[in-house]
């Protein structure tokens, strides 16, 4: 007899991650057995009663947990929708319907109401006895909100609703894609443009064919088909992991094509970018020839380990093989080495061959020490400057002090001197490796093996960076895919634009909409922090991300004000206290500071507490023991954590001095936008919770508005 062929939805993961071990174990038997024989003795196969959808079916767990099972009249797939207690299973059962959006071929599951027909037919008119306000979706017709997403018996619902409020309480029980479609159209969205943005089916649905749902994008973003033992066993093991199995449709758009091109993706933090990224890297290794090779590349190396370790678990060892993960820096260093270059690398100026060159300063120039210095990292090496001539033509933009043709001519020699100590010494700035490589490449392409490079946080390369990263692909199809947020511009103030740099990604420019990460209401306080700034598309253009949305809710984020840093420190120790008492992990927990003096300050006074403190150093991996983590803002770049604790926002540390007070008008405008940026990642590394805490005098940064039982509520300052 051949077996069934089995499905699982991604709310069957994670309600089979709640369950005790012990019924983990059970489940793990039951599919076992299931898929030897679905009517098998001690399965308890039943059909339940009173259930909204016919089809629906439970399966025995152990004596009191039931899993429920969809099995369609035609076809032999099953599906596995939910695991629960006994009670609390068939509850469940008879409140959802999982059947096939008959316009998108998308396989559903949603909780219509329970008085809803099932078969609906559409309204004449929206029905709105006694209201004034008019529906928000009033001027859609039945069958474009059905292909919106919209099941054709929740119709009458959406018809109905009339304000935000009423859409976030219905989302619940609308399938993802239906709310998501709806959220765009209230925010302005042209409902042809939201369509086209949706997979097509390619023929007209049969709506009882759950087999070929099951391969459309939209059943994708939460079904998988169980293809063997060792794919379950994988996803038991990580059962609330669901970046490993499911991808938006969005984002599958993405991942699973040819691209004739560089492709450029943008989207604000907690969308996915690097996930993107990843399944990207995965589907062209699959589909390398004998030889062929990727690389995948980011800014830095904490960022380059994530990644690596988790791409091991999506990848097979054979496509890790194919796949080398290096922070860029790191990728340069070790090309130059293979290349017979002696040199030591230097990430800063070096100081000797500095003064030096320092020494030649014209004498009719008055320019200080700092203008020689920003002059040459944000003109000449940001943009890849070697001789003379091209220095007199490059454009300054941005640069507070105009220079005439003659002056410029002066301030070279400075620049010129600068480069022959770096040569007599054996140094070499990072800039002009990538120079130095990406002439080599060009020279001589011998042995460069990778026929496509995967770039992680672009925001943060320099110009030369993307020439290097132009040479190392050939060009064509799927050579270069490029992941990005300059809202989160961290550790370069430099804006690149890619088609100055030989990257031409028109016609192949996409955006992420949807934050997986954190809250609304945490992702609204974190975009107020960047309002109203410009921020670029890494291409010329500005970017915004006015129409990104959380798929999650939770409290507002809250300011704790005290009165000097004993009184922080003490709060701290109570919080977290409590938190150990409930029995939730304190791994879950990071508290971050501007400065490394902060940081310590912070970590000493919780190991005095006897707490456990987990210290994220530069260089360190996140590791999994049980204290909480203590870092800088920077070091949580690219991790996540289910509550963020930002500490010591305080008048003269955030923004911190030194960074925007050196510099003047365009440069200290951006040295504040980069202060920001950088408070915008740590808040967006919050999954649940946010606080923002300072002692003394709060930081201009924030602002204290209303009373919540806990603290202030937060609201930025506008920019």
């Amino acid at each position: 007899m051949k077996a069934p062929k089995m499905a699982m939805s991604a709310d069957f993961l994670a309600a089979y991650a709640k369950l005790p071990s012990q019924q983990q174990r059970a489940v793990r038997t039951m599919i076992s057995r299931f898929d030897h024989a679905s009517h098998g003795a001690g399965l308890n196969y039943e059909r339940i009663a009173n259930a909204k959808d016919a089809n629906m079916r439970s399966l025995r767990i152990d004596g009191a947990y039931r899993a429920i099972v969809l099995k369609p009249d035609k076809g032999d797939v099953h599906m596995l929708l939910w695991a629960d207690k006994h009670d609390d299973a068939y509850d469940w059962a008879t409140r959802h319907v999982c059947s096939i959006n008959e316009e998108t071929g998308a396989l559903q599951v949603y909780q219509p109401q329970r008085d809803a027909p099932q078969d609906s037919t559409p309204p004449s008119e929206p029905a709105s006895p006694g209201v004034d306000q008019p529906g928000l979706f009033e001027a859609l017709k039945h069958r474009e909100l059905v292909r919106l997403g919209v099941p054709a018996d929740m119709v009458g619902e959406v018809f109905d609703v009339r304000t935000e409020q009423a859409l976030e309480d219905l989302a619940p029980r609308l399938p993802d894609e239906a709310y998501d479609s709806l959220y765009l159209f209230m925010a302005g969205d042209a409902y042809e443009d939201i369509v086209l943005e949706r997979e097509a089916p390619s023929a007209p649905v049969d709506p009882t064919d759950f087999a070929a749902a099951l391969d459309r994008d939209d059943s994708r973003a939460r079904f998988v088909v169980i293809k063997d033992d060792l794919e379950l066993e994988e996803m038991f093991n990580a059962p609330l992991e669901r970046w490993r199995v499911f991808l938006h449709p969005s984002q599958r758009r993405l991942v699973e094509r040819h691209w004739n091109g560089p492709v450029r993706v943008l989207g604000g933090a907690g969308t996915g970018k690097t996930v993107v990224a990843m399944h990207r890297a995965r589907w062209l290794a699959q589909r390398l020839k004998p030889g062929e090779r990727i690389l995948f590349t980011t800014f830095t190396r904490n960022l380059a380990a994530d990644i690596r370790n988790n791409l091991r678990a999506i990848c097979s060892p054979d496509e890790m093989d194919r796949i080398e993960v290096t922070n860029l820096d790191r990728w340069v260093h070790s090309f130059l080495r293979g290349r017979r270059f002696r040199f030591r690398l230097s990430f800063d100026r070096d100081r000797n061959a500095w003064r030096e060159a320092l020494a030649t300063k014209p004498s009719d120039l008055t320019f200080s020490d700092a203008f020689y210095s920003d002059e040459w990292e944000q003109v000449v090496q940001a943009n890849g400057i070697t001789t003379r001539d091209e220095y007199l033509r490059i454009r300054r933009t941005g640069r507070r002090t105009r220079l005439n043709r003659a002056t410029r001519g002066s301030i070279w020699r400075v620049f010129e001197e600068y480069r022959a100590q770096l040569a007599e010494r054996g140094v070499m700035e990072l800039a002009d490796c990538y120079r130095a490589a990406a002439a080599l490449q060009a020279e001589d392409r011998s042995g460069a093996n990778f026929t496509s490079v995967i770039v992680d946080e672009a925001q943060d390369m320099i110009a030369p960076a993307w020439r290097l990263i132009r040479s190392i692909a050939p060009q064509g199809e799927d050579d270069l895919f490029i992941v990005g947020d300059a809202h989160q511009r961290i550790y370069s103030r430099h804006r690149v634009v890619l088609g100055q740099c030989g990257i031409e990604i028109r016609g192949r420019a996409r955006k992420l909409r949807l934050n997986y990460r954190t809250t609304e209401e945490t992702r609204r306080w974190a975009a107020g922090l960047l309002e109203a700034r410009h921020i670029d598309d890494l291409d010329g253009g500005a970017d915004d991300n006015n129409r990104i949305r959380s798929a999650a809710s939770g409290p507002e984020p809250h300011l704790e004000h005290f009165a000097d840093r004993d009184g922080q420190a003490s709060w701290l120790i109570r919080y977290l206290t409590e938190l150990q008492d409930q029995g939730e992990p304190l791994r879950g927990v990071c508290i971050v500071a501007r400065t490394l003096e902060e940081r310590d300050a912070i970590a000493e006074d919780l190991q005095d507490a006897d707490l456990p403190v987990e210290v994220l150093e530069t260089d360190s991996p996140d590791e999994t023991s049980k204290g909480v983590r203590v870092a800088t803002m920077h070091r949580v770049k690219g991790l996540e954590f289910d509550r963020m604790m930002i500490a010591s926002v305080n008048d003269g540390l955030v923004p911190h001095p030194a960074v925007v007070y050196s510099v003047d008008g365009a440069e200290r405008a951006a040295a504040e936008t980069s202060e920001r940026s950088l408070l915008y990642v740590a808040a967006t590394r919050a999954k649940r919770e946010l606080v923002v805490l300072c002692w003394g005098a709060p930081s201009e940064l924030v602002a204290k508005r209303g009373q919540s039982q806990h603290g202030r509520y937060l609201e930025p300052q506008p920019p």
